[in-house]
């Protein structure tokens, strides 16, 4: 999702960029990495391990994507003097807050998905440390016109199925992936660096945001909520996910509402 809206908005800004294929740059290979970077004065990372509850089967592969990998990409960064941007997680906090997790709050993963991006900002902090220029952009809930996302899928069932029920009892931010790609180029403008946190304005639940989703898609499918206990997965979810946006909205102002890039969104899904 992420690496075709960066595309996209990198060409409608008329930039030079690279998007090698996996076949042709493999984070678990270093070698690929560097030769892809040569010359590069900007590295932004859109690849990751994000399959959440396959991370609890295999901790150890995620970490090798989220953690190792993303420390061997910050070392040639720093190395040849190329500004890194890469994306984490709102998963790399406890989960149990009430108010908006600053950039700065502890790190208290629930899962092994959550640790494997853990590892990952912690070796960027290292190499930063070092000199490396560096912009960790965590975000959250992430949809987008094309591929597997919730939007899509809410789409899909509302239209198939007369009644859904989706969790009520986790809250957090929505992240239209166009939406976080111009983000990161306006904070690149900004010349941004450290940790900051990039999602839609306001907040919700998996069930808010699926009712304005399913009355998209067929107003005659009925949402009901239920609890995170009634479906339960391998991985554990964070009750309260909420990133706080202040230092990212001092750079460029506030973010959209929610509502507004959702609608965009749906307004432009691909079949």
């Amino acid at each position: 999702m992420l690496g075709r809206a960066m595309r996209t908005a990198l060409a409608a800004r008329g930039m030079a960029f690279r998007s090698p294929a996996r076949a042709e740059c493999d984070l678990l290979q270093p070698d690929t990495i560097r030769q892809h970077c040569r010359g590069v004065s900007i590295v932004i990372n859109c690849a990751a391990w994000t399959d959440v509850d396959g991370a609890e089967a295999n901790e150890p592969a995620a970490t090798a994507i989220n953690g190792a990998a993303v420390g061997q990409l910050a070392t040639i960064c720093r190395e040849i003097g190329a500004h890194l941007v890469h994306y984490s997680t709102d998963y790399v906090f406890a989960g149990d807050g009430k108010d908006p997790y600053p950039t700065d709050a502890p790190l208290a993963p629930l899962g092994a998905y959550g640790r494997s991006k853990a590892v990952g900002e912690q070796f960027i902090a290292q190499q930063a440390a070092l000199g490396l220029h560096a912009l960790v952009l965590r975000t959250s809930w992430l949809y987008a016109p094309w591929s597997k996302n919730f939007v899509r899928t809410i789409v899909a069932a509302a239209k198939a199925r007369p009644n859904l029920r989706v969790v009520s009892d986790q809250r957090g931010r929505p992240t239209s992936a166009q939406h976080l790609a111009n983000v990161t180029l306006r904070l690149l403008d900004a010349n941004a660096s450290g940790v900051l946190h990039a999602t839609d304005g306001g907040q919700t639940t998996w069930f808010e945001f699926a009712t304005r989703i399913a009355a998209f898609a067929s107003p005659v499918c009925r949402v009901d909520p239920c609890t995170t206990a009634e479906f339960p997965r391998p991985a554990p979810r964070p009750a309260y996910s909420v990133l706080d946006l202040t230092s990212t909205e001092k750079i460029l102002g506030p973010m959209p509402d929610w509502r507004t890039n959702l609608d965009i969104v749906l307004a432009n899904l691909e079949p």
